[in-house]
């Protein structure tokens, strides 16, 4: 099956949108996260 140029670039477009979209959130993830793992990695390096 011979997909058009335009067809290829809107599937280009989708996998970008949905590339954003996990980078969106990841980087919330690690926002909300990062202070809690900061103080586990804290306590351990502290009882070491």
């Amino acid at each position: 099956m011979m997909f058009s140029l335009k067809e290829k670039g809107q599937g280009m477009v989708e996998y970008a949108l949905i590339l954003v979209l996990v980078a969106v959130v990841v980087i919330a993830a690690l926002t909300i996260m990062g202070p809690l793992v900061r103080n586990v990695f804290s306590t351990i390096n502290a009882s070491l």
